[in-house]
């Protein structure tokens, strides 16, 4: 039988994880509901989707590559085995833009966005900056929150698709060097083995992926807790809560796609 002390432990352990859903999702109901009120805060937003997005095209490009590179190197010899090196192209293709494209650079940007925020809003918080600009008359949520939200929203789709081409021709690479395949004949094989239903749900998810890294990261550092401390508790668990929830999304739009698929 259970010790008392342990069902009390994963009692409060479970209450404060629905708690913390429910904070989460007043915290994004706020989101929805200060985005369409004036004035609209577009220097910011821009500011943020540079930040974002221009300084993580490298680590998500050098991702990319290795990607095409490593899944090319391990699938190689099995296709070999059954003669069916051919089917190579297709199938890289298929693989990187459905799932591991997508997913592999949400969690790379959880890692590197996510944690970037909590830790700005946290020390903010810790500072009483956020406090000094709500005494001023300025909305610190809309200025601060909303303008990081939308911009990784918006930013993310542009990254895994980045990531997806850089993924694509460094399998290339390993086609052309291994297989002696020349540019032209793998990439068509590429875009023939691609169809709408490929590509439309990849890019819907990540625009969710994108505003789940976002919401956490902002939800973690703005109701970051008083101390430095505080400071590297919201950035590390702005990571870790993200990275969670990417994979609760990942799984639900699989779901969703196969049932469409069926119909």
């Amino acid at each position: 039988m259970m010790p008392m002390n342990a069902i009390f432990k994963i009692t409060e352990v479970f209450k404060s994880f629905l708690l913390e859903i429910g904070e989460l999702s007043f915290f994004a109901a706020r989101f929805f509901r200060e985005s369409f009120k004036r004035p609209v805060e577009f220097k910011e937003f821009l500011r943020q989707c540079y930040n974002m997005g221009n300084r993580s095209l490298l680590l998500v490009a050098v991702t990319g590559f290795i990607i095409g590179l490593v899944f090319t190197l391990q699938s190689r010899p099995t296709l070999q085995e059954f003669g069916a090196v051919s089917w190579m192209p297709s199938m890289v293709s298929i693989s990187i833009i459905r799932e591991i494209g997508p997913i592999i650079t949400a969690l790379i940007c959880a890692g590197r966005i996510g944690s970037g925020i909590g830790a700005e809003l946290g020390s903010m918080r810790v500072t009483e900056q956020i406090d000094a600009m709500e005494v001023s008359g300025t909305n610190p949520f809309k200025y601060l929150v909303v303008t990081r939200i939308m911009a990784t929203t918006f930013m993310l789709p542009i990254l895994v698709f980045f990531g997806d081409a850089i993924a694509l021709f460094g399998s290339y690479l390993v086609e052309n060097v291994k297989g002696n395949v020349s540019f032209l004949l793998y990439f068509n094989q590429v875009f023939n083995a691609l169809e709408f239903g490929d590509l439309m749900p990849a890019t819907i998810k990540t625009f969710f992926f994108g505003f789940a890294i976002g919401l956490v990261g902002c939800f973690k550092g703005y109701y970051c807790k008083k101390g430095t401390a505080g400071v590297g508790v919201a950035a590390n668990s702005a990571v870790v809560f993200t990275s969670m929830l990417l994979f609760i999304i990942d799984f639900i739009a699989v779901f969703v796609t196969d049932i469409f698929y069926d119909l």
